[in-house]
């Protein structure tokens, strides 16, 4: 499968917004907010299905509580957007890098990337713990925003 995605400008406000939205419904986890809102307000033209992969990221990778479902659905947008479509392509460098610099950034700003241990403490279903994992959502969000634009150069 090749699809093109043409980035010319990005409305950072409205993707944070709607990832909220997405999450906040509760139609959907973390990673497929974050995933879908890019997917949706940069009109990407991809089948359902790339959506659906991530699915499984919600509570720290199907509730395990490891990396953060938030992080993993921006990784999967940088991926997306950068990464590649063939074999050794040096792409796929370009794309892990820029994954890591993801993991590191909310890392450092949020002490974890562990959803076990940024949600200690609270309750799963509780308003508490939603309203952290949508900050969460918005952050990522906002954190890849950036990292398409400067990349972009935009």
């Amino acid at each position: 499968m090749s699809y093109e995605i043409n980035v010319q400008t990005i409305d950072t406000e409205a993707i944070k917004k709607r990832a909220a939205e997405l999450y906040s419904s509760g139609s959907f986890g973390c990673g497929e907010s974050v995933l879908r809102a890019f997917v949706e307000e940069l009109h990407i033209d991809i089948p359902e299905e790339v959506i659906a992969l991530s699915s499984g990221f919600s509570a720290g990778m199907g509730g395990a509580g490891c990396t953060c479902g938030a992080v993993a659905g921006g990784v999967m947008v940088l991926g997306m957007i950068f990464g590649r479509h063939q074999a050794f392509d040096p792409k796929g460098t370009v794309a892990k890098n820029l994954g890591k610099e993801l993991h590191d950034a909310f890392r450092a700003d949020h002490r974890a990337i562990c959803c076990r241990i940024l949600s200690k403490d609270l309750i799963f279903n509780s308003p508490e713990r939603k309203k952290q994992c949508i900050s969460f959502v918005e952050d990522v969000s906002d954190k890849v925003c950036t990292i398409i634009k400067r990349e972009k150069n935009l």
